[in-house]
């Protein structure tokens, strides 16, 4: 049995940016052959969301060869148990009530707003229902207190505890997999002591700018390990370019060739630091920047930290400085922190 798990779209309007990356994991259920997808919360991105979209939804969810299994998050509708999300959906809602598809069997552990007390008396309710004649698979939507998060891996949500859970809570529990959702920022997995697997896959689409890097979903055969899949769905990306005033290439050029090592549906967020040499590459600071303002229109946001040292270069005592580096046995790495360290300190002077 194949099990594709996601977690943490956020929809918001129908046919944006995010209702195609789901669009994109149905294609991708399809293309492998899946027997059942997971989505472990926050499918919407909020209350009325859900009601706009769920006729939508229905749609989607309903008519497939696979079934689609759910649970509500912190962003869903907290009301929303008997609802109806298509053909192929069963929501969880209830802990004694599984999914069963041949013999795995699919318990759902949605968010509350409940205690410590609470979260471990529910866990202990679920230990003494299962058994070894089935592979037990628990959705959880929270965070894993054993990892170290910080606020930016959940979006934002405040300084609020979410559902919080430890591995030590499954001890001896007859667990496979833990499937969660709220943690945005990648594709994160633990195992357990005695065996089983505890997954987060992140969002498979950045739904903010702390969400870097490609995507990805968690796809596996049942009774193996969790595996990452890669998308193809928005995502940003930060591009950091420390500029090298002695660098033979324009900075200008630099710039154009690590852009194009980026994916097209990426989101560039682009920094600029280090130095150029005005005199060198023929351009001021503010002719520099409109250029690669002008390079990257529409295609990503800058910021910019660069200086241009061009006075310091052509200055008497940095070029002594220079001739003198290159009587010394330093690495190339080192001359190059050394020269920069020349450069700041005589940038700090001057002002």
């Amino acid at each position: 049995m194949k099990i594709l798990h996601t977690a943490d779209i956020h929809l918001k309007c129908f046919g944006d940016e995010r209702w195609v990356a789901l669009k994109t994991i149905i294609e991708i259920a399809k293309k492998e052959r899946i027997d059942i997808l997971v989505v472990s919360g926050d499918l919407f991105d909020a209350e009325t969301d859900t009601e706009n979209l769920r006729p939508k939804i229905q749609e989607v969810f309903s008519n497939n060869d696979f079934k689609i299994v759910l649970i509500p998050g912190n962003h869903d509708c907290t009301v929303c148990q008997g609802m109806y999300f298509g053909s192929d959906a069963t929501l969880l809602t209830d802990l004694a009530k599984p999914f069963e598809q041949d013999n795995v069997r699919i318990w759902g552990l949605p968010f509350e707003e409940i205690t410590t007390e609470e979260i471990i008396e529910k866990l202990a309710f679920l230990k003494n229902k299962l058994d070894k004649e089935h592979i037990n698979i628990l959705l959880h939507h929270g965070e894993l207190l054993d990892a170290f998060f910080s606020r930016r891996d959940f979006g934002d949500e405040g300084e609020q505890r979410y559902l919080p859970l430890k591995l030590s809570y499954f001890k001896d529990m007859k667990l496979d997999y833990v499937l969660s959702g709220h943690f945005h920022s990648n594709f994160r997995v633990w195992t357990f002591a005695g065996g089983g697997f505890f997954v987060y896959p992140g969002s498979p689409i950045s739904i903010t700018k702390k969400e870097t890097g490609q995507r990805k979903l968690n796809l596996f055969e049942v009774g193996k390990d969790p595996a990452p899949y890669l998308l193809e769905t928005p995502y940003f990306e930060e591009v950091t370019i420390t500029l090298d005033p002695f660098e033979e290439d324009h900075p200008l050029e630099i710039v154009k060739e690590e852009l194009g090592k980026v994916k097209p549906v990426a989101h560039v967020i682009l920094m600029i630091n280090g130095y150029i040499n005005g005199t060198k590459i023929g351009m001021t600071e503010d002719s520099f920047a409109k250029a690669v303002q002008e390079e990257t229109k529409n295609k990503c946001e800058t910021h910019f930290e660069f200086k241009d040292v061009k006075a310091i270069l052509e200055n008497d005592l940095f070029k002594s400085y220079l001739e003198k580096l290159e009587t010394r046995g330093f690495t190339d790495e080192r001359k190059v922190q050394l020269r920069d360290l020349a450069i700041k300190a005589m940038m700090e002077s001057n002002a």
